[in-house]
């Protein structure tokens, strides 16, 4: 309940902080400095990019001090902090045309949008999948807490809660988004898309000899390419494989695979509907 050397411990604060800047050259105008002119575009961004350096790279060797000093956590000596920063960084412009494709899934996906200026700047699928993908980029550089802060930042900010290990292909879509759970191991191919309520969990928690939890272990599903998955649908285990072009009904709890080109679906619900008297 306490840390005795906190100077290893990364700060938060200052993460959203760059976590905001990092918006900021992904969707430059849209956050941060307005009235941008185009020519001035990648001058403003260059700046920005000089500024999130030097803050990242204080908070990778944070991250990466921590690391060292819990032998269960394998991470990248301190020295390298700065090859990993750089490493992060080189990865946005890959990240940014990640983004531009979700963008156009969730205006393609959505007949209320009226513009791709209202995805980006409205929907909280959005900001989750951005607060993911830069997370991912931490997460696959071995970096400690860091990803956490920021995934955990962005379930805070709206209800959608994607751990930053899962790995997501392109054009993915949060619609609504509430309540939304995406595990660590979860695979998601292309041109997916999820509704609010939906989990992608573990189906149990294998244990070692000592009872003890294992951890590294494939525990959550893989979703192939096209896959939609409805409002409240539950798929668990990390066995569980959703071949492509699949839909999951809203409501399903599933933990066996489906093959390609399928619709899992719960029986019909026998529904009743009586004359209404009042309250008692």
């Amino acid at each position: 309940m306490q840390h005795a050397h906190a100077e290893h411990l990364p700060d938060r604060e200052a993460l959203l902080n760059i976590a905001e800047t990092l918006r900021e050259i992904v969707f430059p105008g849209f956050y941060g400095m307005r009235r941008l002119r185009e020519q001035d575009v990648a001058n403003h961004v260059s700046t920005r990019l000089v500024a999130v350096e030097a803050a990242l790279h204080e908070q990778i060797i944070c991250g990466l001090s921590y690391g060292a000093s819990h032998p269960s956590i394998t991470a990248p000596p301190v020295d390298q902090a700065a090859d990993v920063t750089m490493a992060f960084l080189q990865r946005l412009p890959e990240v940014r045309r990640l983004l531009s494709l979700d963008v156009q899934a969730a205006y393609d996906g959505d007949p209320a949008a009226r513009h791709t200026d209202e995805a980006i700047l409205c929907y909280p699928g959005i900001t989750a999948i951005f607060v993911h993908r830069i997370a991912h980029e931490l997460y696959s550089l071995r970096v400690p807490l860091i990803p956490r802060i920021w995934q955990e930042f962005a379930h805070a900010e709206t209800g959608i809660d994607i751990h930053p290990g899962a790995t997501i292909g392109e054009s993915f879509f949060v619609d609504h988004g509430t309540g939304v759970v995406i595990g660590e191991t979860t695979k998601i191919g292309d041109r997916c898309k999820v509704y609010q309520g939906v989990t992608l969990g573990a189906r149990s928690f294998e244990k070692d000899e000592r009872g003890q939890i294992k951890r590294g272990t494939k525990r959550h599903p893989t979703l192939g390419n096209d896959v939609t998955v409805y409002a409240g649908a539950t798929v668990l285990g990390g066995d569980t494989h959703i071949g492509n072009g699949c839909v999951i009904a809203g409501g399903v709890f599933l933990t066996k695979s489906v093959e390609a080109d399928h619709v899992a679906q719960a029986a019909a619900v026998d529904i009743r509907v009586r004359p209404h008297h009042g309250l008692a």
